[in-house]
């Protein structure tokens, strides 16, 4: 145990740092990182296990940072470690910088997670918790015995995420997630008791947490926290950590300008910043500067760390070579790989619903991947991924042997604990539920898109087809965002989410096998709701593997290009039946991705799309998810408006989405 003035001087450093690096940058957050100084140096100078020659470890704890403005207190006490410079930290916010506002995943330097709106980063956290219990299950305490440690402020306890997260870590006993709350009664705009006055300790012994109160500026309360934290054997452990805003600041004038709203989003400023230096010992002139007995502190606890690691390592190797079966699925899981997958046996039934197609994709996946995870909320049985759960169980407190998540009704939950599990290593994680339910996810969808986390997200019931239950559940304006984010590329420059949407069952199992090789970014999955006819004879799937291809009229000799992603295919392909007939020449594209069309070879995207060609699209979405691909010439025969409440073959002839209809507007675009 360390001495507690050192302790405090070691807070005090991390203060100083965070403080100067707001003011270098005249902008930031300071206050809340100088309150959580102490918390963060107990955690990291004494609790957290890690290998500090191997960032990549698999059997290190995590920290998981929800409050992601309070970036100077993470990058300052990483410097403690020596994963930041000096130099680094003074270029805070800066162009090129390794310190960005909020933290980026960069596992090399101790960061796990990209922060981003409050809320997503502690479920992430629970989500990397769910991963080592389900590999635990696999591979054995030998393998996975580490802790997953998250920090939350306020604002995350406020975001409606947050119950989801409670929730579902109560209720299957994530004894290894440890979560400090670091609760100092201020936001950005207003002291917390202005929008939040419910007792959190209950609220989260409600939800089946171990809760634990303590001065969160005191080090020896802290220590004895997380002490008891990590004895808890059945339950999640949040420590509720009262502490002061800005903690150390003192005002122009020499007063005390702790607990005060002024120093959450803002530099100090002036007097009050060289008085807050010299209040914490440090020099305003030379202010980054790691203290002698702070470094020597955390250079001690990176001895320690030596010893600790190597005998883990020595345990994982006798490990390894009494079980090297094992031991080759934990290399292998946590390589980052694509799986092998045997999709030969798969046959597809004809003329299905591309959703029932997709659930019998899960089920050749239930039992060749073996570190996958599905999820659902709450609708498994609609949006059919169980058809992965009918090849193993649920996961469920004290029996993480099941592979199927059910996290109930909470989208935005369900999908940032999924990223979580990933970003823990060793899992592969999917998720499903309606398309039109994507509006809750796409923050989620967003951070796995920025991280390039490789989740396959599962959307079903993908267009006004959903018919009885009326406008509120029919997708109408979800494919053409999605598709948006096929246009974004991510620092790597590569398009940040692959999207498909298959035409027939055998379409489908092409795009899952697609899905499940790419592993750089996300995928999203988009399935009918309502049966498809097949493709006609003869198609050769394996070309949807190029994002778009001809599935009828191959000939070059066509007068016009009938195009379509998903379900609207088979009805190009309809409507074309009665254009032969008035010796109409027809080429029907089928383009389950844009994205990956358009990153095909301008040689290949010529062939298949000719310029100066006469394109008519279909879609059951916006006109604009088509217009980039007809041209300004083409035309699309899209859904302007919401949907309607009726079966959905009578929205089809009602709006138009029928043989007949693809044949009349043809006619009429040819004729103009």
């Amino acid at each position: 145990m360390n001495d507690k003035n050192l302790m405090k001087k070691a807070a005090d450093n991390i203060r100083i740092l965070a403080a100067s690096m707001v003011e270098k940058a005249n902008s930031g957050h300071p206050g809340g990182a100088m309150g959580g100084a102490d918390f963060i140096n107990v955690l990291f100078s004494e609790f957290l296990v890690y290998d500090p020659e191997n960032p990549n470890w698999e059997g290190r704890d995590r920290f998981f940072l929800d409050p992601g403005h309070m970036s100077p207190m993470l990058y300052s006490a990483l410097a403690l470690q020596g994963k930041f410079t000096l130099d680094e930290l003074k270029e805070f916010r800066q162009w090129d910088s390794p310190t960005p506002g909020h933290p980026e995943r960069d596992l090399a330097r101790g960061i796990e997670n990209t922060s981003g709106p409050l809320g997503q980063g502690h479920t992430f956290g629970a989500g990397a918790a769910i991963a080592e219990k389900f590999l635990e299950a696999r591979l054995g305490k030998e393998a996975m015995q580490h802790k997953i440690y998250a920090y939350i402020s306020d604002g995350g306890v406020e975001e409606e995420i947050s119950q989801g997260t409670g929730r579902i870590a109560g209720i299957l006993g994530l004894n290894n997630l440890i979560m400090f709350y670091d609760s100092n009664d201020i936001q950005l705009s207003t002291p917390t008791n202005v929008v939040m006055k419910e007792d959190t300790e209950a609220k989260y012994k409600a939800w089946g947490w171990n809760v634990i109160t303590c001065n969160g500026n005191d080090a020896d309360e802290i220590r004895e926290a997380l002490k008891a934290a990590q004895k808890e054997e059945k339950r999640p452990t949040l420590i509720i950590g009262k502490t002061i805003m800005g903690k150390g600041a003192l005002r122009a004038d020499g007063t005390s300008y702790e607990a005060c709203i002024n120093t959450h989003g803002a530099p100090l400023g002036g007097d009050a910043y060289v008085n807050t230096i010299k209040n914490l010992g440090g020099n305003p002139e030379n202010p980054f500067v790691i203290f002698p007995e702070v470094e020597k502190l955390y250079a001690d606890r990176r001895n320690e760390l030596k010893k600790i690691v190597a005998e883990r390592h020595a345990a994982e190797a006798e490990w390894a070579k009494s079980n090297p079966e094992k031991a080759a699925l934990l290399k292998e899981w946590f390589s980052g790989n694509a799986p092998k997958v045997d999709w030969s046996a798969l046959v597809q039934k004809e003329n299905s619903a591309t959703r029932a197609a997709s659930a019998a994709c899960l089920g050749v996946l239930a039992e060749q991947v073996p570190n996958m995870i599905c999820a659902s909320a709450d609708l498994s049985n609609s949006d059919k991924t169980d058809g992965f759960l009918k090849k193993t169980t649920s996961l469920q407190a004290d029996d993480f042997n099941g592979a199927f998540f059910q996290a109930g009704v909470a989208e935005l939950t369900m999908a940032c604990m999924c990223i979580g599990m990933y970003l823990h290593g060793g899992v592969i994680p999917a998720c499903g539920t309606f398309f039109v339910f994507s509006d809750y996810m796409k923050p989620a969808v967003r951070m796995a898109a920025l991280m390039e986390v490789p989740i396959k997200f599962i959307w079903t019931h993908d267009a006004f087809r959903v018919g009885e239950d009326g406008p509120t559940h029919e997708p109408v304006e979800q494919e053409a965002q999605i598709r948006l984010m096929e246009k974004l590329k991510n620092h790597h420059g590569k398009d940040s989410v692959r999207v498909f949407r298959p035409a027939d069952a055998d379409e489908t199992t092409v795009c899952w096998a697609m899905a499940m090789e790419n592993v750089e970014t996300p995928t999203a999955l988009i399935f009918s709701r309502q049966n498809i006819t097949k493709l006609p004879a003869g198609n050769d799937y394996e070309q949807a593997r190029k994002g778009a291809y001809v599935v009828a009229g191959s000939d070059d000799n066509f007068d016009v290009i009938l195009l379509a992603s998903g379900s609207e295919v088979s009805t190009l392909v309809a409507g074309a039946e009665l254009l032969r007939k008035d010796d109409i020449k027809i080429r029907i594209v089928s383009v389950p991705s844009e994205g990956l069309f358009r990153n095909q070879s301008k040689e290949y995207q010529e062939s298949i799309l000719p310029a100066g060609s006469k394109i008519f699209g279909m879609t059951a979405g916006l006109p604009v998810t088509l217009e980039g691909l007809v041209g300004a010439n083409g035309r699309v025969w899209g859904m302007p408006s919401f949907g309607f409440s009726a079966p959905y073959k009578v929205l089809d002839e009602k709006l138009g989405y029928t043989g007949d209809n693809v044949y009349k507007q043809v006619k009429a675009f040819l004729a103009e």
